[in-house]
């Protein structure tokens, strides 16, 4: 399932994305298989189970190696942070994210009554800001060509719901593409793991990048999807994650899997780590980034 997992079926029930979203921790049966073999005092189930530890090891263990050399001084520091629209304490989230020391800060799950709370605590450290229904942006640097981006399912019927935008962010080492994105969530019941209409909005996005003129580009936002999730290849497949750090964000109280995003095309978003907690159900992150040069295509 490790080394293969893509090639396990969607149906029934999305398992696929089911194994896909928590897959490093399938990693934990190495440590049984072990013991087992050596209780057993069996060479060859010994050497069976060092398989799957080194698969894991391959997939994940370069995630755990310390960042590069370029993350020391990154071009852009990225926080992003499904704050949750129950928050009880906007004003206290406001001034955790603030002193993270971010130059972008992408905020999802933005409710009229909090706003207010979030614009006052980040206004003095992020002068530039830009909100579209419940997802906003904001910047040290200024902010231009601002625009709604429509990742609605066709299925989701509320003309409310609009957790999509893009702007560009004239950064000192050039203009950025910035994406906010909030895809829908995903249910796991009876029926399975149901994620068409996260689907769908995935699909929506790429189709997005794929347009997107700017040679660099960055995306944040909470896309109820690990990056090992097929269902998020429409954006994978533009876009490129972090190197470093595993930075598990969901649930808050006990962190399994972290669908909190940042990724980036023309630069490489060197190491991801988590923030302290605040009044979510989301851990807010931060992703160092190191842009490309202009007209560097390597």
């Amino acid at each position: 399932m490790l080394g293969g997992h893509g090639f396990v079926p969607q149906t029934p029930a999305r398992l696929g994305s089911l194994l896909e979203t928590f897959l490093p921790w399938a990693g934990l049966a190495v440590p049984f298989l072990v013991v087992v073999a050596v209780l057993v005092r069996s060479t060859a189930a010994l050497a069976a189970a060092l398989l799957p530890a080194v698969t894991w090891a391959v997939l994940f263990g370069p995630l755990l190696l310390p960042p590069r050399g370029e993350a020391a001084h990154p071009d852009l520091v990225v926080a992003q942070h499904n704050v949750s629209d129950v928050n009880p304490d906007p004003a206290g989230t406001a001034r955790a994210l603030r002193a993270a020391g971010a130059d972008l800060v992408a905020l999802e799950e933005l409710t009229p009554a909090a706003l207010p709370a979030y614009a006052t605590g980040l206004a003095g450290a992020y002068p530039h800001h830009a909100t579209y229904g419940s997802v906003g942006l904001w910047s040290r640097h200024p902010l231009r060509d601002v625009r709604p981006v429509d990742i609605r399912p066709a299925g989701l019927a509320d003309p409310g719901w609009r957790r999509g935008l893009r702007a560009t962010a004239a950064t000192p080492h050039g203009d950025v593409a910035v994406y906010v994105a909030h895809l829908p969530s995903v249910r796991i019941g009876a029926s399975g793991f149901r994620s068409a209409w996260r689907d769908e909005s995935a699909r929506k996005v790429g189709r997005v990048l794929a347009g997107e003129t700017l040679e660099r580009v960055v995306l944040a936002g909470d896309l109820n999807s690990t990056l090992a999730d097929r269902a998020l290849s429409p954006v994978t497949h533009r876009l490129a994650g972090p190197r470093s750090g595993l930075a598990f964000s969901w649930p808050a109280s006990a962190p399994l899997a972290r669908i909190d995003q940042v990724l980036c095309r023309g630069g490489t978003v060197t190491g991801v780590r988590t923030l302290p907690r605040t009044g979510s159900d989301h851990l807010p992150i931060a992703a160092r980034v190191a842009l490309r040069s202009s007209g560097d295509h390597q």
